[in-house]
C-alpha cells in the first residue's frame, strides 16, 4: 500500500497525521447513546495488561500470573484472563478502546444504523468481528471492532465501501449479536423472495559394527540432522573442504566443514549407503536408504549434483515420528478447518494443495487421508517418491525409467476401482487433465500445485490448456499454505510492534500491535525460534468463482470475489498467529513476502 493511501485508511484518533478531533468528530460522544470516550485521544504505549490494572478490571497480581501461563500457552494475557472469568469481554472491550484511544461502543444501547451494518457481507463482518454500525457522514463510515489492531480488516473494509473508516471497540458478544440479527433478517428477505520397489536396507547409525572413521563421520552427521530436526542435509564441496549444512525448520544454516582429505571418502559412503554408482561423477543421481536413529525409522532420499568443485549431495530426511499428520494439529484455524474438511468430505471432486516446494502440502493432503482411510473406501495414491507409507491405503511411487509417469500411473489407477485418488503433484497438462476428469466421473482427487496462492490455481490450470468449463467443474476447494517457524516458548519477549514497523514489513498499518519477538537462547540454538505452524488461506470455490473461471477471469480478480465471500488470506492467518504469541511479525514477512496482504 502506498503512503498516499494511508489517510484514507485511517482509523485511529490521533494518528499519524497528528489527527486530534477524534473518530466521531462531527458526532460528539456525548451525543450518543452507548458511546464511552477514552481518556485521551491518542494510543498509548502501554501494554493492554497495564490498562487493564490501571482501569481496575483486575488485581496487578492476576494480571502478573496470567502473563506467566500465557508465555508457555501460545495465547495472550488477556486470553487467560477471559478464560477464567476474571475479565469481562466488556472490561476487555473497554480497555481495548483505552489502549488504543478509540471509543468504546456498547452496542445493546448503541442504536445500530442496519443500512450502514449491510454495507458489508454477514461472511465478511463475521470474518473480521467487525461490523458497520453508523454512518458519520457522507464519505465515513463507523465499525465496531472487537481488535482494533486488525489494520486488513480496515483495508478491506474501505475498499469493499469505497468510504474512510473509522474504528471503534465493542465487545465480541455484541458484535455477534448484531450479525445474528442481520442473519435472521436475510432469512426472512430469502423465504419471502423463495414463496512397487524393493525397500532399501536398514543401517543402524548406533549400532554400526564398522568403526572406520568416514563411515562413523557420516553415521554422526545423519543422527546429528535428525535430533536437530534438520528435513534436509547438504553437503556442498568449495575447493577446499566440504561444507555441511542442515536445514532446520525451513532455514538453512552452518553446521560444520569436512577436511579436504576426508571428502571423496565422505561423498562414496554417502551413495554407497544409496545405492547409487560411486564411479559415476558427471551426470546428476538420485537414490534412497533406510537408517535407525534411537531405535526408529528414517528415510532418505539422497540427490547428487556434479559441480566445479566435485560433486554435492543434498539427503533429504524423511523421519515420520517427527511429521504431524493429525489434520487437527495442523495449525488451521476453525474457519480455513471447517471449510477444508467439508471439501474433502464430499465423494467427489478435486482438492488442491498449492504451495511452493516444503511449504507442507503432502503433509496436508496425508492428514485429510488419515481422516477419510476407513475401510469401506479404496484409496491409491501416486508419488514421487511415496514419502511416508501410510496403512490400508495403496501407494504408487512413479518410475520414469520404467515408464510410470504420474500421467500413465493415473489412468492404471482409474481402472483399479478407487473412491479417492491422490496425485501427489500436478506438473504436466495430461496429468491434470486426467485428474480433473476423475473428479468428473465420481472419484474424489487430492492433489498439488506450484502456486503462490489459492485463487491462481484455478488460472494455472486452464493456462495447462486445460478447459475452463471442466475446472470449473471439477475442482472444489483450494488451500494454499506456508510453514512459518514459531517462536521458541523459553526465550520470547513480549513487545509492541510500531505501525511503521508494521508497514516496512509489508503490512498495511495504522495501529501498534502487541505481540511477541525472537532473543534466543541456548534450547533454541539462538535462533529464537523452534518449530514451525502452518499459514492457510482456504478457498471453496463457489459459483460466482466458477463463472469467474468459465469466464477466464485474472486470478486477482478470483481472489477479490472469494475475500468477499469470506476467504481469508495467508496474511491475515499469520497476523492471527502473531497476536497468539507463536511467531513473529518478520517471520511472517519473510513467509509471505507480503504479497497476500497488499492484494
Amino acid at each position: 500500500m502506498s503512503d498516499d493511501q494511508t489517510p484514507r485508511l485511517r482509523a485511529i484518533p490521533g494518528g499519524p497525521e497528528g489527527e486530534s478531533e477524534g473518530a466521531l468528530a462531527r458526532h460528539p460522544a456525548e451525543d450518543w447513546d452507548g458511546i464511552t470516550a477514552p481518556s485521551q485521544r491518542s494510543p498509548s504505549s502501554r501494554f493492554l495488561t497495564d490498562v487493564i490494572v490501571d482501569l481496575g478490571l483486575v488485581a496487578r497480581e492476576r494480571v502478573d500470573e496470567a502473563v506467566k501461563v500465557a508465555r508457555n500457552s501460545g495465547s495472550t494475557p488477556e486470553q487467560v484472563l477471559l478464560a477464567s472469568g476474571e475479565l469481562s469481554p466488556e472490561g476487555h472491550a473497554r480497555a481495548l478502546a483505552e489502549r488504543y484511544g478509540l471509543d468504546y461502543l456498547d452496542l445493546t444501547v448503541f442504536e445500530v444504523d442496519m443500512a450502514a451494518a449491510n454495507l458489508v457481507s454477514a461472511a465478511v463482518a463475521g470474518r473480521y468481528v467487525a461490523v458497520p454500525v453508523s454512518l458519520i457522514d457522507n464519505s465515513t463510515l463507523l465499525v465496531a471492532m472487537a481488535d482494533p489492531a486488525n489494520v486488513l480488516a480496515v483495508d478491506d473494509m474501505a475498499i469493499m465501501t469505497g468510504l474512510e473508516v473509522r474504528t471503534a471497540v465493542a465487545s465480541t458478544e455484541d458484535i455477534a449479536a448484531v450479525l445474528n440479527r442481520l442473519a435472521h433478517l436475510g432469512d426472512v428477505v430469502a423465504d419471502e423472495e423463495e414463496a512397487e520397489e524393493e525397500a532399501p536396507e536398514v543401517v543402524d547409525l548406533r549400532d554400526s559394527p564398522d568403526d572406520a572413521p568416514i563411515i562413523k563421520l557420516v553415521n554422526q552427521l545423519i543422527a546429528r540432522a535428525v535430533e536437530e530436526g534438520a528435513s534436509d542435509l547438504h553437503l556442498a564441496p568449495d575447493g577446499r573442504e566440504l561444507r555441511v549444512r542442515m536445514r532446520v525448520d525451513g532455514v538453512l544454516h552452518d553446521a560444520s566443514t569436512i577436511p579436504r582429505r576426508m571428502v571423496s571418502g565422505v561423498i562414496s559412503r554417502v551413495k554407497i549407503m544409496s545405492e547409487l554408482n560411486i564411479a559415476e561423477r558427471r551426470v546428476p543421481q538420485d537414490g534412497r536408504a533406510g537408517m535407525l536413529v534411537d531405535g526408529h525409522r528414517v528415510d532418505l532420499r539422497v540427490v547428487t549434483l556434479p559441480s566445479v568443485h566435485g560433486e554435492s549431495v543434498v539427503l533429504r530426511i524423511l523421519d515420520k515420528d517427527s511429521v504431524v499428520m493429525d489434520l487437527d494439529k495442523l495449525g488451521m484455524a476453525d474457519h480455513e478447518h471447517s471449510h477444508f474438511q467439508r471439501a474433502f468430505e464430499k465423494s467427489h471432486g478435486a482438492i488442491l494443495a498449492t504451495g511452493p516446494t516444503g511449504s507442507g502440502k503432502s503433509t496436508t493432503l496425508y492428514a485429510a487421508l488419515g481422516v477419510l482411510n476407513t475401510p469401506d473406501k479404496n484409496i491409491i495414491t501416486i508419488e514421487d517418491p511415496v514419502e511416508y507409507e501410510l496403512e490400508g491405503i495403496t501407494q504408487v511411487p512413479i518410475n520414469p525409467k520404467a515408464g510410470l509417469t504420474f500421467a500413465n500411473g493415473l489412468r492404471s489407477m482409474m481402472r483399479a476401482d478407487p473412491d479417492i485418488i491422490m496425485v501427489g503433484e500436478i506438473r504436466d497438462r495430461e496429468t491434470a487433465q486426467i485428474a480433473v476428469e476423475a473428479a468428473l466421473t465420481g472419484h474424489l482427487v487430492l492433489s498439488t500445485m506450484h502456486t503462490n496462492d489459492a485463487p491462481t490455481a484455478v488460472t494455472r490450470l486452464i493456462e495447462m490448456g486445460i478447459e475452463p468449463f471442466l475446472v470449473a467443474s471439477a475442482i472444489d476447494c483450494v488451500v494454499a499454505q506456508r510453514l512459518a517457524r514459531t517462536l521458541c516458548g523459553h526465550c520470547k519477549q513480549r513487545t509492541i510492534i510500531p505501525a511503521g514497523a508494521l508497514r516496512a514489513n509489508g503490512f498495511p498499518a495504522t495501529l501498534d500491535l502487541e505481540a511477541y519477538e525472537p532473543v534466543g537462547c541456548r534450547r533454541c540454538s539462538g535462533s529464537g525460534y523452534r518449530g514451525r505452524v502452518g499459514l492457510y488461506e482456504v478457498m471453496e470455490i463457489s459459483p460466482e468463482i466458477r463463472d469467474l473461471a468459465l469466464e477466464r477471469r485474472s486470478a486477482d480478480e478470483i481472489a477479490q470475489v472469494a475475500v468477499r465471500q469470506g476467504m481469508r488470506r495467508m496474511a491475515e492467518d499469520g497476523l492471527d498467529k502473531v497476536k497468539q504469541g507463536r511467531t513473529s511479525i518478520s517471520e511472517i514477512a519473510r513467509v509471505t513476502g507480503g504479497s497476500s496482504v497488499e492484494e
